[in-house]
């Protein structure tokens, strides 16, 4: 990777000094996508990191399928999803405290070792053939308190392995491994699913910890003194007051919220959509998720591409909500699964570089001291508040069908990003 990173590099210098005018600085932005490489601990960081988001996406179609299995009920589905995602919504703060007061790496090396053990008590009750849909759900919740600690950590842990000028280019590439594992291990999850069944799924899972512990292990960080001298109630408090006055990151993870809201329809009712809407079963629904994968990976790498200044990110982010709208009402009316494929990439692209402006945005202008708080604020917004939108899902899916739940989810993004728009043009 870093010889790929030097290779890439090198041309790109050669080619600006033949042609040696005035535009050299922006010639060099736009090789700025892969500029976080450079780094070493982020090199190592981001391979560990891929290996075990593969494994987290074959286990999360593995999870969906089992329990569209063994219930074939939307409410369970959303049950499921608002399970995993709940606590991130309701201990994100505690979370952001963790990074700012603990050793963030110590943090994310005892979460990803917990996330081990779920998915090896999953794929043991799955294997053994006594998995009850309580027991999925049990684990899904713990899964969900281990993500309200690891999200914060893991996320703040970017600036101190690449520096801020690397940052946008750190983030996107984090976000490209995070979706190109969404577009490998869905498809790979959907095949094993259909050969051997679920279990084996966990179990690849389970295994792929193992690479991001070794790489969290390798890294070489700076120490970070922390100076905790308050208490963790008055820490929270001006955590939580620092956000708030401060409007352009307030504005932004509301954005990111209803964002996640109108995401989620589409998220939880993919088995629905993949059986009883295009009738392709398990091997089709890993391919819609692959290609919302896709689109994700292109969203996030062409933003970094593109050099985009800190102050545009807003605009960026605002306008991807509205492309995001238009797909999922796109979803909603689209006929067979070529179609739902293409708007799948597409509703990837807006959604994944609506997060990723605004994640850069977010950790580009908050003061250090705050960081782990804030972007705790983020992940409860981008994650935390998925259980509302699935629990809303499960419910209105059950007495109005999938297609009107996923374009009433459209519905809140378009209303969001015109929300957005007219503050941002208040204040101008």
């Amino acid at each position: 990777m870093q010889n790929l990173y030097k290779l890439w590099t090198n041309r790109n210098r050669v080619c600006l000094k033949e042609v040696n005018q005035p535009t050299s600085e922006a010639l060099e932005d736009r090789i700025s996508s892969f500029a976080a490489l450079r780094h070493r601990n982020f090199r190592v960081f981001l391979a560990g990191q891929f290996v075990s988001l593969s494994g987290t996406w074959i286990q999360s179609i593995a999870q969906s399928w089992l329990l569209y299995r063994l219930t074939k009920s939307e409410l369970i589905l959303g049950l499921a999803s608002f399970a995993t995602h709940l606590p991130v919504l309701l201990l994100g703060l505690a979370g952001g405290l963790a990074a700012d007061r603990f050793d963030r790496r110590r943090v994310v090396l005892i979460t990803q070792t917990l996330f081990l053990v779920q998915a090896s008590v999953l794929a043991v009750l799955t294997l053994t053939g006594v998995v009850q849909v309580w027991h999925v759900l049990v684990l899904a919740t713990f899964f969900g308190i281990v993500n309200a600690f690891d999200v914060p950590a893991r996320q703040s842990l970017l600036i101190h392995m690449a520096d801020r000028k690397d940052l946008l280019s750190a983030v996107a590439l984090n976000s490209a491994a995070f979706n190109t594992a969404r577009a490998v291990g869905p498809s790979l999850g959907g095949i094993v699913v259909a050969a051997v069944g679920e279990g084996l799924c966990f179990a690849i899972n389970a295994a792929s910890f193992l690479c991001v512990l070794i790489s969290l292990s390798m890294l070489r960080l700076p120490r970070i003194e922390r100076t905790s001298t308050g208490s963790p109630l008055d820490h929270l408090r001006d955590g939580l007051r620092y956000s708030w006055g401060h409007h352009e990151i307030r504005a932004m993870l509301a954005l990111c919220g209803a964002v996640t809201i109108s995401i989620a329809p589409m998220i939880v009712l993919g088995p629905f959509f993949a059986d009883q809407i295009f009738n392709v079963g398990s091997k089709g629904l890993g391919f819609l998720m692959a290609a919302f994968g896709v689109g994700a990976v292109l969203g996030t790498l062409t933003l970094a591409h593109g050099g985009v200044a800190t102050a545009s990110l807003p605009k960026v982010a605002m306008h991807n909500a509205f492309g995001l709208g238009l797909t999922l009402i796109g979803m909603a009316l689209t006929p067979n699964f070529a179609a739902g494929m293409v708007i799948m990439l597409l509703s990837g692209f807006a959604v994944f570089r609506q997060n990723a402006a605004a994640n850069t945005f977010i950790q580009q202008t908050v003061e250090e001291e705050f960081r782990g708080r804030v972007v705790s604020l983020y992940s409860m917004m981008a994650v935390g508040m998925m259980p509302i939108g699935s629990l809303a899902v499960g419910l209105l899916a059950h007495q109005a069908g999938a297609r009107v739940t996923v374009a009433a989810g459209g519905a809140v993004a378009l209303l969001a990003a015109t929300q957005f728009f007219l503050l941002k043009k208040d204040r101008v």
